[in-house]
């Protein structure tokens, strides 16, 4: 098939793009931007386009599909090209679901977890030996690329990410791939350019669930209110299985899970990870995976790129980075290391980065969220909050927000950086939360200075 990418850089859309062509599709694409890790990846597949920009004429009525990513806007002149060619065009995840709709279709959503969950399903089913079609959002350890289509897998395991599907499709993504089993980690406000209130926000998750195929299977989180709100009132014929966090000890800083009286050493730790844990389980349990052999895979499992990462370690300290960004992420996370390392003390510093982070009518939601912190670090870029067209933040604006007395809050990256190098690190753990990137600082020269300090 003949099938052109708008926007191709995305980070989903460049991978679907890289499946499709290892599927042994003729891919076409255009984007105005594309920065990495999509350029060398599209690069390396000689899918990266010759020159950025829009292009009408790249349009022809040879094409079979034309997919549309989200970055492109509605007035875009390859789209109005493609619509005056009456040319078929998909969003990426309703592609996806086209592309699956004779197999066992997993879905897991949630406001945080979801690229977690997902990816521990893929890893215990890769291990057992299946080979399951997939698409995840985040870099996956022993996966070269994010999305895979094939005609023979019987099994597809989907991100079901809540924001917008496409310009022209204004319907959540995870609305579109009408899962056999699905689960439902949790809900907390979040995207509010897109859902002005929590109670539009949290409708979308209820329609997630009445979107479940006939006699299928909802896996859901018992310990978020809002989900069992809503999970209550599914339908007659959908089979649900609640969860929550797995039976679990700490020896010497190894987290174990306790199953019938058998322990499993885990790579991974945290109450949020042991409850993730115990979901993928129930989703491969739906899947015919005894619970045993589904223990003995995940013990292996080392987690996701940008989920609890160590970028470095002595015996003064350990320095993550993580994608934690929502005010449930950072209390999820900073407990985590918290009471994985109780022993330390930790300084968590996390980036105030996304459009609802940074809003004055979302802001109230953090309060607390760092109080696990011994020292707790907000950073925001005004320069960012300009760009998003929102109204300037004060940093009393944080503080009031957050409402901890011990809370340091920095706009200026360069201060922070030398902040941070200069902290007595002697048992003492760094925790680094964003979804961007403290205005440009150098995670891994950051860690080597910290480290060498340290010694």
């Amino acid at each position: 098939m003949n099938i052109h990418f708008i926007a191709i850089g995305g980070a989903a859309m460049h991978n679907l793009a890289i499946a499709l062509h290892l599927k042994g599709n003729n891919i076409s694409g255009s984007d105005d931007e594309i920065f990495e890790p999509s350029r060398s990846r599209l690069e390396k597949y000689t899918l990266l386009p010759e020159e950025f920009g829009w292009f009408p004429d790249k349009l022809s009525r040879n094409l079979d599909a034309v997919i549309l990513g989200m970055h492109a806007r509605e007035d875009n002149p390859e789209l109005l090209k493609a619509k005056a060619l009456n040319l078929p065009v998909f969003s990426y995840p309703e592609y996806l679901y086209e592309q699956s709709k004779a197999k066992t279709r997993v879905v897991i959503g949630g406001s945080h977890g979801k690229t977690t969950i997902t990816a521990m399903v893929l890893h215990v089913l890769q291990e057992l030996g299946y080979a399951p079609d997939y698409m995840v959002g985040s870099k996956l350890d022993g996966f070269d690329v994010m999305v895979r289509l094939s005609d023979d897998a019987k099994i597809m395991v989907l991100e079901g990410d809540e924001y917008l599907s496409s310009p022209i499709d204004r319907r959540p993504k995870f609305h579109l791939y009408k899962p056999n089993i699905a689960l439902l980690s949790g809900i907390a406000w979040d995207h509010m350019n897109v859902f002005p209130t929590f109670e539009i926000y949290k409708a979308q998750f209820a329609k997630f669930i009445d979107l479940i195929e006939k006699d299928g299977t909802l896996v859901y989180c018992k310990t978020d209110q809002n989900v069992l709100e809503i999970a209550k009132n599914r339908r007659e014929d959908i089979r649900a299985f609640a969860y929550g966090a797995c039976d679990s000890m700490i020896i010497n800083k190894q987290t174990y899970i306790v199953f019938e009286a058998k322990r499993f050493p885990l790579k991974v730790f945290g109450d949020h990870n042991l409850q993730n844990i115990n979901g993928a389980r129930y989703v491969c349990q739906a899947l015919g995976i005894k619970p045993l052999d589904f223990f003995k895979a995940i013990s292996t499992f080392a987690g996701t790129s940008n989920r609890l990462e160590l970028l470095g370690e002595n015996k003064n300290t350990k320095i993550f980075k993580d994608f934690a960004h929502s005010p449930s992420k950072l209390r999820a996370t900073t407990s985590a290391v918290k009471n994985q390392f109780d022993k330390y003390m930790l300084l968590a510093c996390m980036e105030l980065h996304t459009f609802s982070s940074l809003n004055k009518d979302f802001l109230s939601q953090y309060k607390g969220s760092m109080n696990d912190a011994d020292i707790p670090v907000v950073y925001f870029n005004p320069e960012t909050i300009a760009h998003k067209k929102l109204a300037p933040l004060t940093v009393d604006d944080v503080n009031n927000a957050f409402e901890n007395k011990d809370l340091l809050v920095f706009t200026d990256t360069e201060k922070l950086r030398l902040f941070l190098i200069n902290q007595k690190w002697t048992q003492l753990n760094l925790l680094l939360m964003s979804s961007g990137n403290f205005g440009g600082l150098d995670y891994h020269a950051l860690a080597d200075d910290i480290l060498e300090n340290s010694i």
